[in-house]
């Protein structure tokens, strides 16, 4: 007699409270872009887009709560744990600062750019849907170091760096909550039954709260903000928003610029994400996970939310920490009321956000190392390769945002003027077009690259061949390394990866080469077949 899998189980707690963490600080994160950057109305923000981004994250979180009880059902283990889902981090900030921003500023309306950013999440949802169907094949013949490298990438870079940067920037608070997190997650410390995650944010609320009592101001925190969040409490459903999704196609120009390739960005990314799942042992179908994606995002966008929906990394992390299927249901749960009463203006006001990003930092830890866990010795050099790119992206995006402070927006200097400060950076020794030619696409350059280096390492050369030939495709038309679809963005890139084929298939074809070598006992199971 088959048993049904129990919804909740004491593990769920820990990952409720750090999964749910990791979902306030990116509800707190994108509440500040549309209140403090693209200065929209508290009405719009509160009435509007919250609670229509309240409800994308409760439809994902409970549909992948069931898909985790569906498998443990089928299979008859405890032990499988919800994929974790949420906004979409670099989404977040690239269609804010490449949408939504440009063009509140171009018309001097903010809702004008609150809908372009609806009509770009649109787009995005229908290359998920699409994509979904490929995504097995592309899962099938991708070896699995070069999907955990690009992945370990994204981590080191888009999810660890900023975290601890900012608790170095405020160590008082920042660094005993990362303390409190290692002890219980690494090394074993239970604290009389308490999640570590509410233990962490806790101490951080004491810490900053008393650091203002002080007159030292460590977290930001006053009473006077306190007193003013309560102004935005009431309860507010989502509304549709058609009309704005599709006046936001006079701006399709700018917006295409991105959403595709971003939207296969997604694609790439949840194969990723979804990879690093079944390492941890919990297969989930990549095609479903893809086309929920698409729908849940085309269901927000549509009442009001212009943020896509994405398969977190950190699925194995959430996993080490006990949680099943509750969490994720529980999660989704918590955040729709926060977001449909109000609280989240509360939660700005109350709790430091340095005090939750350890737990971000913790996750890129666990995942970044996870590459080299879970994959074959002799492929390491391969993931280090996939790393590379994403590395570049960070850097562009750093030096860019440094440049943009001083008053300098490369991307409207003329010609002369670009190429005489791009030569004043190289006599300094920063290669600055050489990060945006390696950055560009670097999700699928790492990928692209990753691959190409394992199946060279494993002599499989026609196989890598075909990935160079792949990588050649994808320059030509802008979706690696370079800075926007269209044709022959970076053509001596494109006609490098070309020569690279060629070159990998002759020695595929002509060229006697030494036996693989041989794996110590230690291989994991489970690679991608390389065959």
């Amino acid at each position: 007699m088959t048993t049904k899998p129990k919804l909740w189980v004491p593990g769920d707690w820990n990952a409720f409270f750090g999964f749910g963490t990791n979902i306030l600080v990116n509800l707190l994160t994108l509440t500040g872009l549309l209140r403090f950057v693209l200065k929209m109305p508290d009405d719009l923000v509160f009435g509007r887009i919250l609670p229509a981004t309240g409800l994308m994250l409760c439809l994902s979180t409970i549909y992948y709560a069931w898909l985790a009880w569906k498998l443990a059902k089928k299979t008859g283990r405890t032990d499988v744990c919800a994929l974790p889902s949420g906004i979409s981090v670099p989404h977040m900030f690239v269609v804010t600062f490449v949408i939504m921003l440009p063009i509140s500023l171009k018309t001097g309306d903010p809702v004008k750019g609150w809908e372009a950013g609806l009509t770009w999440v649109f787009i995005q949802s229908f290359v998920l849907m699409i994509g979904g169907f490929v995504a097995p094949v592309i899962r099938r013949i991708t070896p699995r170091a070069a999907l955990l490298g690009t992945l370990a990438g994204v981590s080191l870079t888009f999810i660890s760096m900023r975290p601890a940067l900012e608790m170095f920037l405020t160590p008082f608070i920042g660094i005993p909550c990362f303390i409190i997190i290692l002890l219980s997650w690494f090394g074993g410390v239970r604290y009389r039954g308490i999640p570590a995650g509410l233990v962490a944010i806790a101490a951080g609320c004491v810490l900053a709260w008393s650091s203002t009592a002080l007159g030292l101001d460590y977290g930001g925190m006053s009473l006077a903000g306190l007193g003013n969040s309560f102004a935005n409490f009431g309860f507010r459903v989502p509304l549709p928003a058609f009309g704005h999704v599709f006046s936001g196609f006079q701006f399709l120009g700018v917006i295409l610029v991105t959403a595709i390739p971003f939207g296969i960005y997604d694609l790439v990314e949840a194969i990723d994400n979804v990879e690093s799942a079944a390492v941890a042992g919990d297969s989930f179908p990549t095609t479903r996970v893809l086309t929920a994606d698409g729908v849940i995002s085309l269901i927000g966008c549509l009442m009001g939310n212009p943020f896509i929906n994405a398969v977190y990394i950190g699925h194995p992390g959430w996993k080490a920490m006990g949680g099943r299927i509750g969490y994720s249901a529980a999660t989704g749960l918590t955040v729709i009321a926060l977001c449909w009463l109000g609280i989240i203006s509360l939660m700005l006001a109350l709790i430091p956000t340095v005090a939750i990003l350890p737990i971000l930092l913790y996750i890129g830890m666990l995942i970044g190392s996870q590459a080299f866990q879970e994959t074959p010795k002799r492929h390491a050099p391969a993931i280090m390769l996939a790393l590379i790119p994403n590395l570049a992206s960070w850097a562009i995006g750093q030096i860019n945002g440094t440049l943009s402070a001083a008053g300098i927006v490369v991307g409207a200097l003329n010609h002369d003027q670009a190429e005489a400060l791009v030569g004043k950076m190289r006599n300094e020794g920063v290669l600055y077009h050489g990060l945006q030619v390696l950055g560009g696409g670097a999700i699928l350059g790492g990928l692209i690259l990753g691959a190409t280096a394992v199946c060279i390492i494993d002599r499989n050369f026609k196989k890598a061949s075909g990935f160079a030939f792949t990588g050649a495709i994808l320059t030509f038309f802008g979706f690696m390394h370079g800075e926007g679809i269209g044709i022959g963005r970076t053509p001596v890139v494109a006609a490098s990866y070309v020569a690279v084929s060629v070159i990998l298939f002759c020695c595929g074809q002509f060229v006697v080469v030494a036996p693989k070598p041989v794996e110590s006992a230690a291989e994991p199971h489970g690679e991608s077949s390389l065959a």
